[in-house]
């Protein structure tokens, strides 16, 4: 990672708090304790959005040799929006929303990806929640090939909770796994929705499964029984494309 995508130190970290600087991840030394920590733990109150890991220094050592001083914030590459705002601006330009949410897409590539299918295929924002969601790297943004500086990002306190507003905002919630018997071309695309992809590893959390209003399948014939979410995403954005244009 760049020395310009994250920050180091404590007073640094903290300025850059104060500052409202986007910041994805603060990386914090295990057994980090002291008067000077204790302010940037106060800092990191008042911006609950930003991730906190206690690691090992170890770790911070592999960012940077430089000091560090037991704390290192790493830097977003675009500044996030809130579903919120997103869904109502939407249905106020006259259009249905289309809005896509991962759960525990953590590699970035993908999330870059992912990114530049929606914008190409008319998406009106991606959804990430701060624990196990991709951050917004040097990597994503080239991989997004450019669509991570048009197409929305919210960062969510968690993805049930963007659910439900979803849900209360009249928009269909529909995860695409494995295993579910309907096909993802089996359900209706065109209206508002919001389609919940997952990394292919991991498959859609039970507590997200619980809290969508339907379950489909993108099939496969081969031995390899899922795509790769990047690639199951491609597919059903093109279906949702396909029918909305209809």
């Amino acid at each position: 990672m760049k020395e310009s995508e994250m920050i180091f130190g404590i007073h640094a970290i903290v300025e850059a708090l104060e500052a409202n600087r986007e910041i994805d991840k603060v990386l914090v030394k295990k057994d980090l304790s002291s008067e000077l920590s204790n302010r940037l733990f106060l800092a990191l109150k008042d911006h609950p959005m930003v991730q906190v890991q206690r690691v090992p220094v170890q770790k911070l050592n592999s960012y940077t040799l430089k000091n560090h001083e037991g704390a290192i914030a790493l830097v977003s590459k675009i500044e996030y929006q809130k579903l919120s705002g997103i869904v109502p601006a939407v249905y106020e330009e006259g259009k249905d929303p289309l809005i896509v949410m991962l759960d525990g897409v953590t590699d970035v590539r993908n999330f870059g990806s992912i990114a530049r299918t929606c914008e190409c295929a008319g998406a009106d924002a991606v959804v990430i929640p701060i624990k196990g969601g991709a951050m917004v790297n040097a990597d994503a943004m080239r991989t997004s090939a450019g669509a991570l500086n048009s197409i929305p990002v919210c960062k969510e306190r968690s993805l049930t909770e963007a659910i439900r507003f979803a849900r209360n905002s009249g928009l269909k919630v529909i995860a695409v796994a494995k295993g579910a018997h309907k096909m993802y071309t089996d359900v209706e695309l065109s209206g508002p929705i919001a389609l919940v992809f997952a990394d292919d590893k991991t498959d859609v959390s039970a507590d997200v499964l619980r809290s969508c209003d339907v379950v489909v399948s993108v099939p496969t014939r081969g031995a390899i029984d899922s795509l790769n979410v990047s690639v199951a995403a491609g597919v059903v954005l093109y279906e949702a494309m396909k029918q909305r244009v209809n």
